[in-house]
């Protein structure tokens, strides 16, 4: 996605969680991000069966959020445990895919200010992105929400015969208190 600055969303866009049903809609816009090469290492399409399974796996503090108006779904975003192990509890990572036809329209802006919201009522502290470094737009639009460059794992991917950095992001809810969560 290539956003410097933040769109003014859509009025009429709604944001709401994810059914299995919706996978139909989705997996076209995650098909868009394997073939660009740059916005996520899976390199087979996905179809239905893909989210519904992965839909049926949640915990009840993992969740996709899809942002749609009358002609459909535009955007999906998740949140998902970071680790299994008990210290990680306040840790989730989060990502945003918007269909190519309606980047720059304030619809990622609309769906990730939802993720940090539903995050943040689950009870997420640290906020993880994983963004290829050839992504330069998805790590304008992360910084813009206030996350920060942490590091770069060094060829940690290969795609389309090269290696591949990833730029890994956070953002801390500091607002966010600890509580024993399993």
């Amino acid at each position: 996605m290539d956003v410097s600055t933040h769109s003014r969303p859509r009025l009429n866009v709604v944001i709401r969680i994810a059914t299995s049903a919706d996978g139909r809609l989705l997996a076209p816009i995650y098909n868009e991000a394997i073939s660009s090469g740059c916005s996520t290492m899976d390199t087979i399409p996905v179809d239905t069966t893909y989210f519904a399974t992965l839909l049926a796996g949640f915990t009840p503090r993992e969740s996709i959020l899809v942002a749609e108006q009358d002609l459909g779904i535009m955007a999906w975003g998740i949140i998902k445990h970071y680790s299994d192990r008990p210290g990680y509890v306040h840790a989730c990572e989060t990502s945003v895919f918007v269909a190519r036809h309606e980047q720059g329209q304030g619809v990622g802006t609309a769906l990730q200010t939802a993720i940090i919201q539903k995050a943040r009522d689950f009870g997420y502290r640290h906020l993880v992105a994983k963004i290829l470094a050839v992504n330069a737009g998805s790590i304008r639009f992360h910084q813009g929400f206030q996350y920060e460059v942490v590091g770069t794992q060094r060829e940690i991917g290969f795609l389309n015969g090269a290696w591949h950095n990833v730029v890994i992001m956070q953002r801390v809810l500091n607002d966010v208190q600890p509580t024993e969560r399993t």
